[in-house]
């Protein structure tokens, strides 16, 4: 109800600056997150890499650029929190408008190019937020600054790396938005080595993660599963927005990116099987608890929303969390990796 009278009235503003708002009211009034009654069972903890997810439902990064609102998120049901794209330097994105609803699909499309306050910014965000006690897992999503040359972005990353690997809870590499021309070519093997390289990782340091898109070919996954074993990250998180040329420059998320983003995941999660160390996390269009269930069913098992959280609000969480509490009371089961493997047995 208050999320519904609130959507109203920012839904007849300009997308980008109905974001900005929503932002600086969470910003400003985290006590107001318990407007919206969200209980999570202990039961729902779930372990993702070496951490421990409240529920198995996250935020995906882009609607928290600056690490401004996670004081209000962490209360609304979310098992973890990522943050950014965080760039080395202050960077002010792509001309507006950048950002784009789709109403009845539910869907956005954003054109933003990593518009951020920079990593010493960031860094004062995650280091203030840490002095107050984290309640769910925070973690930081990197990228290279715009101007930065494409054969330099090694350096880029690996300087946001080094500064927040001792703090946040968990590192993302983004090498798959559509708004940073040249980005995505960092996605190949020979190119994935060089930057991994850069980060000069010690295997025991902070959790570390490679976001890929759901424009990939198909015969790609395998090198970037691979190289990401080879150099020991966490894992992968699948899958970024898609590019729809006929709706606009951009990157699309919500439910018109779900199909490539579910087909992208299915096939990550079978050849991932031959990767046991990795660990996956699947993002791109979940709406509804059946998109959850349809997930775990393909061997998933932690996943991130975003879009359908702006469309819904926190009623989506809390419908996903009662129903999965309603699941493990009806099937008499004692926590979700119970409820999760239930319902892979179930697809074999």
């Amino acid at each position: 109800m208050v999320y519904s009278a609130l959507k109203s009235l920012l839904f007849k503003l300009d997308a980008e600056d109905a974001h900005d708002l929503t932002i600086k009211l969470m910003e400003s009034f985290p006590l107001f997150a318990s407007l919206f009654n969200t209980h999570i069972d202990p039961k729902t903890c779930l372990k993702v890499g070496n951490l421990t997810w409240k529920s198995p439902v996250g935020l995906a990064a882009g609607l928290d650029k600056n690490a401004r609102a996670y004081e209000f998120l962490s209360q609304v049901g979310f098992g973890a929190i990522e943050v950014g794209t965080v760039t080395p330097r202050p960077q002010i994105g792509n001309e507006r408008p950048r950002l784009f609803r789709y109403i009845e699909e539910e869907s956005i499309r954003n054109c933003m190019g990593f518009n951020n306050l920079g990593s010493d910014f960031m860094y004062q965000q995650v280091l203030k937020l840490k002095s107050k006690g984290l309640s769910i897992p925070l973690g930081v999503n990197i990228g290279k600054n715009k101007t930065t040359p494409d054969e330099e972005a090694p350096k880029d990353y690996g300087l946001l790396y080094q500064k927040f690997k001792d703090i946040a809870d968990y590192i993302v590499i983004n090498v798959s938005s559509p708004n940073t021309p040249g980005l995505r070519s960092h996605q190949t093997k020979d190119a994935l080595e060089k930057l991994f390289k850069a980060l000069d990782r010690k295997e025991e340091e902070v959790d570390l993660y490679l976001k890929i898109a759901p424009d990939i070919e198909m015969d790609e996954i395998d090198a970037i599963l691979e190289t990401a074993a080879k150099f020991r990250l966490t894992g992968i998180i699948a899958t970024n927005t898609t590019i729809m040329p006929e709706r606009g420059v951009g990157g699309i998320s919500g439910k018109l990116l779900y199909k490539k983003a579910h087909n992208i995941r299915k096939a990550c999660l079978e050849k991932i099987k031959n990767y046991p160390s990795l660990e996956f996390i699947g993002v791109g269009g979940f709406a509804s608890y059946n998109d959850v269930v349809e997930y775990w069913r393909a061997g998933g098992r932690a996943l991130q929303i975003y879009s359908a959280f702006i469309f819904q609000g926190p009623k989506l969480l809390s419908s996903i969390n009662e129903s999965i509490q309603s699941d493990l009371a009806r099937l008499e089961l004692k926590s979700i990796d119970e409820l999760i493997n239930y319902y892979q047995r179930k697809a074999l």
